[in-house]
């Protein structure tokens, strides 16, 4: 049992260290499907005595062959690479959310707001563009100091309040879209540029250091 989780994981870190791979949040899509086709096949011959272990090497060099060729496909083909790989979407463009990515892919606003807030952004007025990689890692790009606009704010709940009729007459914040719209005092208004009637109070605070 231990000569064969042994083989099983030189086979793993073979399969990482020919690849190139430095780190598993570099992993696309593919590259996952082929870590855990690996992982299933080794972790097989590493329980099960009746499991031979020529077969996982097979199996190894097979999904090493498929790991180069399609690398090799995607490097010539920007086509398949977006087939392989998908795109890069756009999240946040001077200060507003992309309602178009909002809208056709599944990202969930608590995720979405705590990856902000772990990059020191209290409000979307702070970004100038917010991009999510084909890696699921999210690239902001900050405005300067003096282009800081006002925004919604991306706080959780208990340090925002939301609102469909203000309290008070003042600057706020689409919860959809995060278009800003100055509001008089309970009144209500839906947004127009995606129909929401949920609003915050727009901050206009700065990056901490900044």
């Amino acid at each position: 049992m231990a000569v064969r989780v042994l083989i099983a994981y030189v086979i793993v870190f073979s399969f990482l260290k020919i690849s190139g791979r430095r780190g598993i949040r570099q992993l696309s899509l593919f590259e996952l499907v082929i870590i855990l086709t690996l992982g299933s096949a080794s972790g097989d011959v590493t329980f099960y005595d009746d499991v031979p272990v020529l077969p996982v090497l097979m199996v190894f060099l097979v999904l090493l062959f498929l790991y180069r060729f399609t690398t090799f496909l995607t490097a010539r083909s920007p086509r398949f690479s977006r087939l392989i790989e998908g795109d890069v979407v756009t999240l946040i463009k001077d200060g507003l959310y992309e309602l178009e990515s909002l809208n056709r892919h599944n990202i969930s606003e608590d995720e979405f707001f705590m990856e902000l807030r772990l990059n020191g952004v209290e409000h979307l007025g702070q970004v100038r563009l917010a991009i999510l990689e084909i890696d699921g890692q999210l690239s902001i790009y900050f405005f300067d100091r003096d282009d800081v606009r006002p925004g919604l704010s991306v706080l959780p709940p208990a340090h925002r309040q939301d609102f469909t009729r203000v309290p008070a007459a003042g600057l706020y914040a689409c919860c959809h879209c995060g278009l800003t719209q100055h509001i008089a005092a309970q009144r209500g208004l839906q947004c127009p540029r995606c129909n929401n009637d949920l609003w915050s109070a727009a901050l206009r605070t700065y990056r901490a250091g900044v």
